[in-house]
């Protein structure tokens, strides 16, 4: 486990203490929490740029596909 100096907003810190007081629960154990869940929510945002990016980079070619596909005469 490693050891960090935080500086948190005043608001921040009142606030984070009204909720560790009424669940009960250490605050760096809360803290760490919600790193936790805010690194799973930026690690989904990029995922999804990624994503993005690389399909806007393919889309041009699954288009020309696309249409060669629809030009193909099926034989009946």
């Amino acid at each position: 486990m490693k050891i960090i100096s935080l500086k948190l907003d005043d608001s921040v810190f009142e606030e984070t203490e009204q909720v560790i007081s009424k669940i009960d629960k250490a605050r760096n154990r809360y803290i760490n929490e919600a790193v936790a869940f805010y690194n799973n929510i930026q690690k989904k945002k990029l995922l999804e740029e990624m994503l993005k990016k690389e399909s806007e980079l393919v889309a041009e070619d699954s288009m020309k596909v696309l249409k060669e596909f629809e030009n193909i005469e099926y034989e009946d």
